[in-house]
């Protein structure tokens, strides 16, 4: 009989471990190092940062904070109500009741917090005296100021602007400075004071609302939105050259949907692409305003390749979502969301990152942004328009025959879902960087 105890003896293999999977250990180890004694390893689960291989490097900072805090309950809370931080699973509860880890999402970014441990040298900062700052980004730094101060914060600068941001600085409760900026109303898009930037690949130059019925559809955002819409294609569609980027209506008895046309720097080698990535093109066509090719992805959600002519209009634009009517954020609905995002980094060369959302992908560095979320059953384009007063303009969206939820909100401002009088859902919303005047 052959003793089962022979492989023990026989000359061992190296072999290296899968180097994603090494990667993922060793931050959770290193992560583990820092946390009180009495948690184990194995009380924290995997988080999604290391689950996300798909994740580009540059997503992470230099170093995480972990705030210690006396009241950790507390500060989860304060820190979700006011600057909007979503818990990232189960806190862990020591036997005396003290949080003992948690982590929080902020900002794109995630930040892990814990109860004060002196027994260990972990102690919660002195207010009167703070070390180390947090520099937050915020949709609006004086609601973010109200809002932390009457809960509690001290202002300890009050908003002010400089270098193209506004910025306030408030002491929260438990000690912890934070530095709130956001983009200065009307600051220029580059330097030198014009506020236009050129259009750059993956850019939407275009957009156009499909509908059954343009001059019903005209008749709502005009009323809703406070653009004027002007007759162009012998009446089947309207122009409101005033929004960032133009917007059109288009009338198509198979919709709703948001038809959007894409800057690329050439569009003959874009069609090509479209093609190899296993979705459908036309070949460019000459316009007054560029080339463009008509195309549909991998889900048949149709859209438009366009290479600007040198010195068109809309070649620059100023920034999208500065102005009410703007068409500030663009969320296209995908059932699966690695496939589109493949096909259009393929195209358009996107990149992207993981976004607050479950399933969500924000992509980076467009205009106007762009987000990405998966698991939807029909693909959609919903757009989020940028507005003066967000519960004003909702009740002109009742007051026009549409539906709309009450305004709630986000960390990234305030919005309200709509739906307008043919089925085109929206949002609306009020975000950094709005100025009143066009």
């Amino acid at each position: 009989m052959t003793d089962p105890l022979d492989v023990l003896r026989a000359p061992l293999t190296p072999a290296d471990p899968d180097p994603a999977f090494a990667a993922r250990l060793r931050a959770r180890l290193e992560r583990a190092l820092g946390l009180p004694e009495g948690v184990a390893v194995t009380d924290i689960s995997l988080t999604r940062a290391e689950r996300e291989t798909t994740a580009p490097p540059g997503e992470r900072g230099a170093a995480i904070p972990y705030l210690a805090v006396r009241g950790g309950r507390d500060a989860l809370d304060w820190y979700a109500r006011v600057l909007g931080a979503r818990l990232r699973g189960e806190p862990v509860i020591m036997p005396d009741g003290r949080v003992g880890h948690a982590e929080l999402e902020l900002a794109h970014g995630v930040m892990y917090l814990a109860d004060e441990f002196p027994e260990i040298g972990v102690r919660a900062p002195d207010p009167a005296g703070v070390p180390v700052s947090l520099v937050l980004a915020v949709a609006d730094v004086d609601e973010v100021v109200a809002a932390a101060v009457e809960a509690g914060a001290r202002l300890d600068r009050p908003p002010y602007e400089a270098h193209g941001h506004r910025n306030a600085t408030v002491t929260d409760p438990y000690g912890h400075r934070w530095l709130l900026q956001a983009p200065a109303p009307g600051a220029a898009a580059e330097p030198g004071g014009s506020g236009v930037a050129p259009l750059r690949q993956g850019d939407i130059s275009y957009a156009s609302l499909w509908v059954p019925d343009v001059a019903r559809a005209a008749a709502f955002y005009g009323a809703v939105l406070g653009l004027e819409f002007l007759p162009a294609h012998d009446q089947r569609g309207r122009q409101a050259p005033g929004a960032v980027p133009p917007l059109g209506l288009w009338e198509d008895p198979a919709g709703p949907t948001l038809f959007c046309s894409y800057v690329v720097d050439d569009a003959a080698a874009a069609v090509a692409r479209v093609r190899a990535a296993g979705g459908r093109a036309e070949e460019p066509v000459p316009r007054p305003y560029g080339l463009t090719a008509d195309c549909a992805d991998t889900d048949g959600v149709r859209f438009a390749l366009h290479q600007p002519s040198p010195g068109a209009p809309g070649t620059a634009q100023p920034p999208a979502g500065t102005a009410g009517g703007d068409l500030a954020y663009l969320t296209l609905e995908v059932a699966d969301p690695a496939r589109a995002l493949e096909f259009y980094g393929a195209v358009l060369g996107w990149r992207w990152h993981p976004g607050r959302s479950p399933g969500g992908w924000q992509v980076e560095s467009t205009t106007p942004m762009i987000g990405v979320s998966g698991g939807h059953a029909a693909p959609a384009a919903v757009p989020v328009w940028q507005v003066t007063d967000v519960a004003a303009a909702v009740a002109r969206v009742r007051a026009a025959g549409g539906t709309s939820a009450d305004p709630h909100r986000e960390p990234y401002g305030l919005i309200a879902e709509c739906t307008d009088d043919q089925g085109t859902r929206f949002v609306l919303g009020r975000f950094p960087g709005y100025r009143r005047d066009r």
